[in-house]
């Protein structure tokens, strides 16, 4: 592209009426100041920028303010020069102000950055009754302004990637130095390095780069809280935050980390124990209940009491249907509601999923579809499957419900059994980022029991887990 500097700028910026070009003559030589008003802060620009400029145009000599500008005090605000017109195209549609000196190849650019935000709000989806309230935004200079309020110590560290051809995202890594594995780091920053897309517009786009497609299970964390970031950040895990995403993505994990709630963190360690313990026991029953039911009913009858066997069989006697057709049916049909609720305008998405879920559970029964007790039992599963924190495990949990139903209504436990073996090999290989997925129990590693299915007191979890950092014990 032929022309100079300044021709080759505004032939990158071309067709953007909302583009400003300000020419500055000053002691009579020009300089243009390019910007985009609605991602730059203007009163920052008019006030640290374009009044100077102004000054200068009266007054200046235009040797004394070149001279200034290469020294970098010709402004009250600090400013950067850039290599040439392309890389200044670029920032000016980021949000910065560009300055262009005449007949010159010099450019310098201000950090005038202001997009629309929302205000720092509660979680949505992370609720806790007694602890922190705030919850990360699409901002990624607030995400981490509210991870430096946790953690007020030169050692957090943060390193910066611009990913996406046509996006140009902030990607940040954050990491409290000398705590995660090197290795973890290492691979971190080898795919973010050698990521090539055109965009991306959620960390999920990032996530699934990672990610192994040998396995469903999540190798991340999601999380839209500050202070779970902040306590990952401190046990040895990197967090990676995305401008534009109102979550972070923690690394290494477990399979147990994924069924820890920060509420748990919160409460006594008497209360936060029975409550994992009921959510480590619901999250099985959202997996095997409906099998094991289809199973016992269908192959292996005498192991239930017989009054409870006569309730059963004669609840079942109308319905044309096997017990695993019967599930299926009513599995199926309680995704669709699950699906339709979180679809349908948050005022009366509730309102339809429970009270459908209701009235078809109800009317199927009476219309001799599908037996009570089997409505009962998916309910109770589907309660269950709300019961885990972490979304996309929840997700995988309730995918794996199909897979376990299809085996016992074909092959009764011994099905059952043979897909719990599966699973449960394919869960001990898995590795996240080189931590073992099913640590503490597989490798058994005592020391961490400490914070696995109860949590103790504080003071006793002295140590960190192995899976996560490469220093053990805690800095006090």
């Amino acid at each position: 592209m032929k022309g100079t500097a300044l021709d080759i700028l505004k032939q990158q910026l071309k067709d953007s009426p909302d583009l400003v070009c300000q020419p500055f003559l000053i002691d009579g030589r020009t300089c243009t100041l390019f910007y985009i008003p609605s991602i730059v802060d203007q009163a920052m620009l008019q006030k640290n920028i374009a009044r100077f400029l102004l000054a200068e145009s009266r007054t200046g000599s235009w040797d004394a303010f070149r001279r200034n500008l290469q020294q970098g005090n010709a402004f009250p605000i600090v400013y950067h020069s850039i290599s040439g017109p392309e890389e200044a195209s670029v920032l000016v549609v980021q949000g910065k102000a560009v300055l262009h000196v005449d007949q010159t190849d010099d450019f310098y650019y201000f950090d005038t950055v202001q997009y629309q935000k929302r205000s720092i709000a509660e979680s949505q989806n992370e609720l806790v009754v007694t602890g922190p309230q705030e919850a990360f935004i699409e901002d990624i200079q607030s995400n981490l302004s509210l991870l430096r309020h946790k953690i007020r110590h030169p050692k957090l560290k943060m390193k910066e990637y611009t990913i996406g051809d046509y996006t140009n995202t902030l990607v940040y890594v954050v990491y409290i130095e000398g705590l995660p594995k090197n290795e973890v780091l290492a691979e971190i920053d080898s795919k973010l390095q050698s990521l090539s897309i055109d965009g991306i517009f959620g960390i999920g786009y990032v996530v699934e780069h990672f990610k192994e497609s040998s396995t469903p299970f999540p190798i991340f964390q999601y999380t839209e809280r500050p202070d779970a970031v902040a306590a990952s950040l401190l046990e040895g895990r990197v967090c990676i935050l995305m401008d534009g995403a109102p979550n972070a993505v923690i690394a290494p994990v477990t399979l147990f980390s994924l069924l820890q709630a920060s509420e748990d963190y919160f409460q006594s360690p008497f209360a936060a124990s029975w409550i994992r313990t009921v959510r480590f026991a619901f999250s099985l029953l959202s997996i095997l209940l409906p099998s094991l039911y289809v199973a016992i009913t269908t192959f292996h009858p005498q192991v239930l009491p017989a009054h409870l066997l006569i309730t059963i069989a004669s609840a079942r006697e109308r319905i044309p249907f096997s017990a695993l057709t019967e599930a299926l049916l009513m599995e199926l049909t309680f995704e669709a509601l699950r699906e339709a609720g979180m679809r349908i305008p948050k005022p009366v998405g509730q309102t339809v999923s429970i009270i459908g879920g209701i009235v078809i559970g109800q009317a199927a029964v009476q219309a001799g579809i599908v037996s009570a007790p089997m409505v009962i039992v998916v309910s109770i599963t589907g309660v269950a499957s709300y019961i885990i924190p972490h979304l996309e495990l929840g997700l995988i949990f309730r995918m794996l419900r199909f897979p376990f139903l299809i085996l016992g209504g074909s092959m009764g436990l011994i099905g059952i059994f043979a897909g719990t073996f599966v699973l449960y090999a394919h869960l001990v290989h898995l590795r996240s980022f080189g931590a073992p997925y099913l640590q503490p129990v597989a490798p058994l590693v005592l020391s961490d029991w400490k914070d696995t299915l109860l949590r103790l007191s504080s003071p006793l979890m002295n140590k960190r887990s192995s899976a996560f950092s490469r220093i053990r014990h805690r800095r006090r």
